[in-house]
């Protein structure tokens, strides 16, 4: 037949696979880009209000020389909202807007205060997951952290939080690690041997009783039955871990300006509350 032949696109069922992710990439686009942040005007912003001048003072040095001889980039952030939606998407949000840490390197670290939420997180870059892990950023967020933020003193739960961060980036981590990997006992944990020797003591008065021929409350059938709770924590707790991490690099130009670097984020960190 005459005429111009027809084009059809040889691609067009070879790349239906791409729609998934294409889909998800615009809707987490759509997600930040609706997400209200502070601007980054330093190494610690404050929009919260929560940070006293005190810690401000005594933790600012702390972050410039961490930075200073490391290059790691930590900064320290309250809000007041987080907009509606969970601290790990909002941390992530965050950490993409600020790209904090060098860009090479993804050594970027971010600890989040939602104050009004109640909920704080330690995002990580790339760069520094196998030093400050999941379990590292989850030990000190509810040992060092919650019990000073639950005591309402946001300034001291900060200072300790910031602190256990730096020791652990600069290698003084021997004490935290140890922490991690102890077992953490449960409430049935620890009354288990008071519950044990109240059983012991019961049933060997029950059997004294019962050798002498008195007759027991429970009859002649046998001992009572006795149902203990099962294994674990009967009355509850737990934590809850989570992912996402930021990072990016910069520092203090001459001007006192402060920006990241353009770090990539990844599925490291931690979240807790009080």
């Amino acid at each position: 037949m005459g005429g111009a032949a027809i084009l059809k696109p040889r691609f067009r069922n070879g790349g239906a696979w791409l729609a998934g992710p294409l889909f998800f990439f615009l809707v987490a686009t759509f997600a930040f880009a609706v997400l209200n942040f502070p601007p980054l005007t330093g190494r610690i912003v404050d929009e919260a209000n929560v940070i006293p001048p005190a810690t401000r003072a005594a933790i600012e040095p702390k972050l410039k020389e961490l930075e200073d001889k490391s290059g790691i980039q930590l900064v320290v952030a309250s809000v007041k909202s987080l907009d509606g939606t969970d601290i790990e998407t909002y941390a992530n949000g965050l950490f993409r807007a600020w790209k904090l840490g060098e860009a090479k390197k993804n050594n970027g670290v971010l600890f989040l205060v939602a104050p009004n939420d109640r909920k704080m997180r330690i995002e990580v870059g790339y760069g520094l997951e196998g030093t400050l892990t999941d379990a590292l950023s989850k030990i000190i967020l509810t040992s060092a952290v919650a019990p000073r933020f639950k005591a309402g003193d946001y300034g001291a739960g900060v200072e300790r939080g910031v602190e256990g961060i730096i020791e652990v980036l600069s290698g003084d981590s021997a004490e935290w690690t140890k922490r991690a990997r102890e077992p953490r006992l449960t409430l049935f944990d620890q009354l288990f041997p008071l519950i044990f020797f109240a059983l012991f003591i019961f049933i060997f008065i029950w059997m004294a009783r019962s050798a002498r021929g008195r007759p027991t409350r429970y009859g002649r059938g046998g001992p009572p039955i006795i149902i203990l709770p099962p294994g674990g924590d009967p009355w509850g707790g737990g934590d809850s871990w989570g992912g996402g991490s930021w990072s990016g690099g910069g520092g203090f130009g001459d001007g006192g300006g402060f920006s990241g670097g353009g770090g990539s984020s990844g599925g490291g960190g931690a979240s807790g509350d009080w």
